[in-house]
């Protein structure tokens, strides 16, 4: 995947899977699956036609967007794949992770539960290792992601971390930030784990 001017290719969404979350945050990643459609940016994410991920895909499907699932086989009764977009069907988790890293440039991480704190916590992780560079943007309605950050802001307090771990994600309040703070996110921010949090 490549960037061009700027502009991502494929973002990746992590979001819930479940049709029983805020109408606002469906109607918001709906609203982002439209924007990527319109921006010429194809949607990756976890292939799944429930929740905020299914209303994010059908979206960006129904407005003519480009759009990846890549859904682990166990899964396909419970997430049901939205007809009509491309559904790669993987063996395992770690199998589906992989390939929805490798597939974007960057990565949205919508409201969501334990599954989306796994994954993009390992996002920050791998970031941490310097294995990436790829901007990561929160978006934080009502302040849904404030505890996380609160958490993140512990380790960096308790030099766990160094104060450019910070640096790794953005955050914004509106899903028509998403795209521009993509694209403004600086690509050189790497933290080696090696390097001590305080010198």
């Amino acid at each position: 995947m490549s960037i061009t001017q700027g502009k991502p290719g494929s973002v990746c969404v992590y979001c819930g899977s479940s049709s029983g979350a805020d109408p606002a945050w469906l109607a918001a990643a709906a609203r982002l699956g439209e924007i990527l459609a319109h921006a010429g940016v194809r949607l990756v994410y976890g292939g799944g036609g429930v929740g905020l991920m299914g209303a994010c895909a059908r979206a960006a499907h129904e407005a003519g967007g480009a759009v990846l699932g890549v859904m682990p086989r166990f899964l396909i009764g419970a997430e049901r794949p939205v007809t009509g977009v491309e559904t790669v069907v993987v063996t395992s988790m770690h199998e589906r992770k992989i390939r929805m890293f490798e597939e974007a440039d960057a990565f949205v991480v919508l409201p969501g539960a334990i599954g989306t704190l796994e994954e993009a916590i390992e996002l920050l992780s791998w970031r941490r290792l310097g294995l990436h560079a790829k901007p990561i943007v929160f978006y934080n309605p009502g302040g849904f992601w404030d505890r996380l950050f609160a958490l993140f802001k512990s380790f960096i307090d308790q030099n766990l971390v160094p104060g450019s771990f910070s640096q790794c994600w953005s955050v914004v309040e509106s899903v028509e930030e998403i795209l521009p703070a993509i694209v403004s996110a600086p690509r050189d921010v790497q933290v080696p784990h090696h390097v001590a949090a305080r010198s």
